[in-house]
């Protein structure tokens, strides 16, 4: 539940900050894509802290070099979380954090139904963690810079 928390509230947070004068959050797009960003690199520092054990755990056993795939999507996911900021690589970005997000479900189908634990606590069950990857994906493709208006 960490990164939806940190996604909603950051979103407030940068928002807050556009109605008060900072420029660049004026507007729903960039605080969203700032939220973007700020749960993108919350969930990579997970990649090498304490609770990167428990990651290489929701790995499903039929991929080799678990713990690979771990450091592998953390570096992914601070990549897309700078590059979704960029004007230029935005759409890029957002292109590949949605494939990131769609690649590693099977990860989260694998810790729902096998119950494991990150840091202590069980994930949440099969039809949250859809739920959650399907708002997290919505999210990021609210994010990229496809024109949509509604400022």
């Amino acid at each position: 539940m960490a990164p939806l928390i940190a996604l909603v509230s950051s979103f407030l947070l940068f928002r807050l900050l556009g109605l008060l004068g900072l420029s660049f959050f004026d507007n729903w797009h960039t605080s969203l894509q700032g939220a973007v960003a700020v749960m993108f690199l919350l969930t990579a520092s997970a990649h090498w802290g304490k609770r990167r054990p428990d990651l290489i755990r929701m790995v499903p056993p039929f991929f080799a070099g678990s713990e690979w795939i771990v450091t592998a999507t953390g570096f992914l996911e601070i990549a897309g979380a700078i590059g979704i900021m960029l004007p230029r690589t935005s759409l890029a970005a957002s292109v590949c954090l949605t494939l990131l997000l769609i690649a590693m479900f099977p990860a989260n189908v694998y810790a729902a139904r096998n119950k494991l634990t990150i840091d202590g606590k069980p994930v949440p069950n099969l039809l949250v963690r859809t739920l959650l990857q399907i708002l997290f994906i919505a999210a990021v493709l609210l994010a990229s810079p496809i024109p949509v208006s509604f400022q």
